[in-house]
Order: C-alpha cells, then structure tokens, then sequence
C-alpha cells in the first residue's frame, strides 16, 4: 500500500467530476488500498479519489469510533463505495461540524438529510444498498460531493466561502 499525496484547495481537481468505473480490477483495488492507507495516515474518516488526483468515482470511508483523531488504536471498519449513488433521502436533516482533508483547519457547521439510501459496487463488484443515518450518513453525502466536483465549503454563504479559499490560495502560495 502506498500513502498517495492529498490534493488542498485551489486545486482544480476538487472542482472536477469523477468518471464512473467501468471494470473493477487490480488496479482498482490497489487504489482502495492506497486511499484507505492514505485517510488513515491523514487521519481522516473519508477520502474521495479525486482528493488524490485520481478522477474516478469511488471514495473510501471508517466511521468506526475512536478516542480522538491520533487513536490507532480503534477497531476498523473500512468501507469502499464505486459508483454510488443516492436513491433516498429524508426530509429531516442533520448538522454536523464538517472538515475535509483538502481543506486543512477549516471546520463549519453543514446541513443535510439525517438519513439516505445509497447504491454502489463493493471492491469485488457486487451490487450494494445501504441505509445510512447520523454521521455515516453525512460522510457518505460528503465524499459523493466529491466525486460531483463539490466541497463542504460551498453549503456556506458567499463571503466565509470566500475568506476559506482567499486563505488556501494565500498558503499554497507559501508552501
């Protein structure tokens, strides 16, 4: 497993959309393995492909619970969804405190639907349903905007959006 280099925003593949996969092979498999590898390392609790210059629909994810960010010590649960897609959504919605690896240090308030219905392959290419609420739920929303070419940032007004990007840009410049 190789820990893949995560892309921050001005990059211009966070705004992309992801290609569906066709065949789902060793290749693809590998790249399950990289980006589990890389959110862990991170720590984050979801990574898209397209956080990693890869514009392929799939996105990893472990909601698993852990003491705080630095536990290693947790029991994974590691998740891989190719081509997923929401089938339901609740009318009831959720907040949670978002953050994204792409945009390090910048946590904001998100509302979305508490509970969906999502299809997707698993890594061996079976066909999946699953119901989802609270924060798998939301990680799930998350990583799918990925894939569409959205960030958390854009469910805020205008001018914090603005002020969180003016900042990227600013420390990209730096780095």
């Amino acid at each position: 497993m190789t820990i893949r280099e995560i892309k921050f925003v001005p990059e211009t593949c966070l705004r992309e959309k992801c290609a569906p996969i066709e065949d789902i092979n060793d290749e693809i498999r590998k790249l399950a393995d990289d980006m589990l590898e890389t959110m862990y390392d991170a720590p984050g609790i979801g990574l898209a492909a397209s956080q990693i210059g890869v514009m392929k629909r799939m996105f990893v994810l472990d909601v698993a619970e852990r003491e705080n960010e630095e536990d290693e010590s947790f029991e994974k649960e590691p998740m891989v969804f190719i081509n997923p897609e929401i089938t339901w959504s609740s009318e009831e919605k959720n907040t949670y405190q978002e953050g994204c690896l792409s945009i390090p240090g910048v946590y904001e308030d998100v509302e979305r639907p508490a509970k969906i219905r999502v299809s997707f392959l698993n890594i061996d290419g079976e066909k999946q349903e699953l119901e989802a609420a609270d924060l798998l739920a939301t990680c799930i929303q998350h990583e799918l905007d990925h894939l569409n070419g959205v960030l958390f940032i854009d469910y805020l007004s205008r001018l914090k959006r603005e002020r969180i990007v003016k900042k990227m840009v600013k420390q990209a410049k730096q780095a």
